[in-house]
């Protein structure tokens, strides 16, 4: 009977496997067994433990291993785990992103310096995190996270359950000067929502824009929880079907950094909801180079898009799932069904 019960679960995580591609947890422990003790033990946490929810995007000192403690295969598979939880165009702009730090360093002449003394701006200062046991019959998950990146992941059934919140920065927006002038690593984020707000009628903007002052910041920042946001901007509804042809381009932008899989369940999930549920919202300038902020908000999402600081060239994007962040709604089932 042991042995039927195990075939039978085999057959069915052979079939998840094939519904879903291979299996995440499989590249995880290839990345787990190339690192020693030391770095393991650094690595590696408890599903529930309070680490996993710190969620932050700034320069700050932080738990795991970085890119500075890996040997070359270790490093090949980091990234192999990374390139497998995103998808082509999202893991491009996750190394993107990374290489901006150099175009920092340059532009700062490496002045500033972080608590414990080490650089500031750093290409390397990138840390990997597993949470609990990565295996097909586990809920586990993990996190890539530095400057201006937030990856945060979890997985069950040898699929990705969660892939919130998600956050993606640039500075400079648009490198001005240099080798990598003219470079904008999140040019589709900023063009197709300027293109989206200026598309509107002036009966439209007026409901769209709710001010003419960008928030400093987007409003959510690192909280782990999602406080209530007023409802605000023009809803999906008064948009004529050119308008909407433009928001779902610009929905799409964020939906596609996520690996192909995840990317169509969730989706799937914001069109359950109701594309009609959602607004579009708008604060500051709507020309390009001027501090600018928008978002699309709905029942179960919020992306919030800002480009403020450092004269409206330093560009901050957030992804959060409002039922589903970190899979806690998952988890909560799963442990109520446990116990």
């Amino acid at each position: 009977m042991k042995i039927k019960k195990k075939l039978l679960i085999a057959s069915y995580l052979l079939f998840i496997g094939c519904l879903y591609g291979q299996d995440l947890s499989l590249k995880a422990n290839t990345f787990l067994n190339s690192l020693q003790d030391d770095l393991k033990s650094k690595a590696v946490f408890e599903i529930d433990e309070e680490e996993r929810y710190n969620f932050n995007y700034v320069p700050i000192v932080r738990k795991g291993p970085t890119f500075h403690d890996f040997t070359k295969p270790q490093k090949a598979a980091a990234l192999e785990l990374l390139k497998a939880s995103l998808s082509e165009n999202g893991f491009n702009k996750s190394k993107e992103i990374m290489a901006l730090e150099n175009i920092l360093i340059q532009i700062e002449k490496n002045k500033f310096r972080m608590p414990d003394g080490s650089p500031m701006r750093d290409p390397l200062n990138y840390h990997f995190s597993i949470f609990g046991k990565p295996a097909p019959d586990q809920f586990w998950g993990w996190r890539f996270e530095g400057h201006h990146l937030s990856l945060n992941f979890t997985s069950a059934e040898g699929k990705i359950i969660s892939a919130t919140p998600s956050f993606m920065g640039s500075n400079p927006g648009v490198v001005m000067e240099g080798e990598h002038k003219g470079k904008e690593v999140l040019r589709s984020e900023t063009q197709l929502g300027l293109e989206l707000i200026n598309a509107l009628s002036e009966s439209q903007s007026e409901k769209a824009i709710f001010s003419n002052t960008a928030p400093r910041e987007i409003i959510t920042g690192n909280q782990r929880k999602v406080k209530a946001i007023e409802r605000k901007g023009i809803p999906f509804t008064e948009l004529n079907e050119k308008q909407k042809e433009m928001f779902l381009q610009l929905l799409e932008v964020y939906i596609g950094n996520y690996v192909f899989e995840f990317s169509e369940t969730f989706r799937a999930k914001i069109a359950n909801a109701g594309h009609d549920n959602l607004y579009f919202a708008w604060a500051g300038d709507t020309v390009k180079g001027r501090p600018h902020y928008y978002r699309i908000h709905g029942p179960m999402l919020l992306i919030e898009y800002d480009n403020i600081q450092n004269n409206a060239n330093h560009v901050h994007t957030v992804v959060r799932d409002l039922n589903n962040d970190f899979a806690e709604d998952l988890l909560r089932q799963h442990y109520n069904q446990k116990h």
